[in-house]
């Protein structure tokens, strides 16, 4: 493919940093945005060069002109918005939280599987350098045995019924926007946990505010995750090995970098740092399978980000976070 052409669902503030993000990756065009207003359609692309404004996510996925949709609405309208694309044949990156729940996200893999096109969840924790280099040294060996994922992701939000952190009908709360990096992460180091263990403390609203979760894995690993909407943390992962440990600096969902502290004391740094926020390492990847004409990432496998779902569920079922139905 020359130049692949991205149609973007939604014109929230995530939406801009790709946009503005994908102006750095070659070979790459935003050329139409979707909207469920003319109004808001036309601002989005006003300010960001964009040729086509469309006010429904119909017309944007229907456009002849676009090859992939990226969905980036509030996160109890992923499943629909990605669905309308799947149908109409176009790849999907969907913006994480994947989904609101598993079974959202299963009906996702089935039906891009089904139709024969690329899906894959938006985690550009996956595809930054250092996490690149973290899983070569993982792949290598460097680490010894794995023993201990340690991460936390904590921010502070004013008290604000009308915030989406804190709406329950928009899929508030720390857990799904916030404290799906660190359970991501712990996935891709660790894989699917077999004992997961929960406690939360609610907001005012009723969702998460601080949540800690313990995860048990088959071989005698523990992940240890945390996050809060209610302060600063610092943002860094740590993967405990036998040989050695990795400190990944905060926010470590970022392009940052890292400490390889060998067991004898010995130090290295990498340093991931790179132009731009660092977003368009996942548009990287879609451009890269689509180009290979895969219909999934094996940085970010569909089953994996179900897993993924499947801990989730998990952990809301023994915190009893529960949200609207859609």
């Amino acid at each position: 493919m020359s130049t692949v052409r991205w149609g973007v669902i939604g014109t929230g503030g995530i939406a801009t940093s790709f946009v503005e993000d994908l102006k750095l990756l070659d070979g790459t065009e935003v050329v139409a945005v979707g909207s469920r207003t003319q109004e808001s359609a036309d601002r989005f692309a006003a300010e960001h060069g964009i040729g086509r404004a469309h006010p429904s996510y119909e017309q944007l996925v229907n456009d002849d002109e676009v090859d992939v949709v990226y969905v980036t609405t509030p996160h109890p309208g992923h499943h629909a918005a990605a669905m309308l694309a799947i149908e109409a044949g176009k790849a999907v990156l969907v913006e994480k939280v994947f989904t609101m729940d598993a079974a959202e996200a299963e009906s996702l893999v089935t039906a891009a599987r089904a139709k024969g096109v690329f899906l894959m969840e938006a985690m550009w924790a996956r595809f930054v350098p250092w996490a690149v280099r973290l899983r070569a040294l993982l792949a290598d060996g460097a680490l010894g045995e794995v023993v201990q994922v340690i991460a936390d992701h904590g921010q502070w939000f004013e008290q604000d019924r009308s915030h989406r952190l804190f709406a329950p009908e928009l899929g508030g709360g720390a857990l799904l926007d916030l404290g799906i990096y660190p359970v991501s992460f712990a996935s891709m180091v660790l894989g699917e946990p077999s004992r997961v263990v929960a406690v939360s403390d609610p907001a005012f609203t009723g969702v998460d505010a601080t949540t800690s979760i313990l995860l048990q894995h088959p071989e005698g690993a523990h992940a240890v995750l945390t996050t809060t909407l209610r302060a600063v943390g610092p943002t860094a992962a740590v993967v405990v090995g036998t040989e050695a440990r990795v400190e990944v600096d905060g926010p470590f969902y970022t392009p940052t970098g890292f400490t390889l502290i060998r067991r004898d004391g010995t130090i290295e740094r990498f340093d991931g740092q790179v132009q731009g926020r660092g977003l368009r390492f996942e548009a990287a990847e879609v451009v890269r399978c689509l180009e290979a004409g895969l219909l999934e990432s094996d940085v970010m496998p569909l089953d994996e980000t179900v897993s993924i779902m499947r801990t989730m569920d998990e952990v809301r079922r023994q915190i009893g976070l529960t949200y609207p139905p859609t």
